[in-house]
């Protein structure tokens, strides 16, 4: 078995102006953070033997955790595109829309497509570049959606949208 993993495919580099100042506090936060666990490591360094010291082995996994968070941010920072116009026609789906959507039992379910950098569950944010989110794009008030997913094929109707 080989260590070759094929290259991810690329990610669309839009992001909404709320995102953008959250991974901007991010990673200021992690610069703070890594000040800590430096500080944190180099006590652990100066206790004696290293292949031992579990607080050491730790504080070296943490650090090289925040470092990949930092360079991600830092590479993914300066290509990201802010999408913060609202759109010349307000009753289509395009990015940044909030779409309350219905299913086939009546049940109601809202979204807000987000940059892929941003998406979050709980807020019920999905990544343009998600299936849904692209069945989605384009689509105009009372629309039907087909959405096909693992599960089965998913029917929705776009009820409202909201910038």
């Amino acid at each position: 078995m080989s260590r070759y993993r094929p290259p991810a495919a690329s990610r669309s580099a839009y992001v909404t102006s709320d995102g953008k100042r959250k991974l901007l506090d991010e990673q200021k936060s992690i610069w703070l953070k890594r000040r800590e666990v430096v500080a944190a490591l180099s006590a652990a360094a100066a206790e004696g033997d290293r292949s031992e010291n579990a607080e050491y082995i730790y504080r070296k996994k943490e650090l090289r955790e925040l470092d990949r968070r930092i360079r991600y941010l830092q590479k993914r920072l300066p290509e990201l595109n802010v999408v913060d116009q609202k759109p010349a026609n307000s009753e289509r789906v395009f990015f940044g829309a909030t779409v309350r959507l219905e299913d086939e039992d009546g049940n109601v379910v809202s979204y807000r497509i987000v940059g892929p950098d941003e998406f979050d569950r709980e807020e019920h944010y999905i990544s343009v570049d998600s299936p849904l989110a692209r069945a989605l794009l384009k689509r105009e008030l009372g629309d039907e959606v087909q959405v096909e997913v693992p599960g089965g094929r998913l029917v929705y109707v776009i009820s409202e949208i909201s910038y």
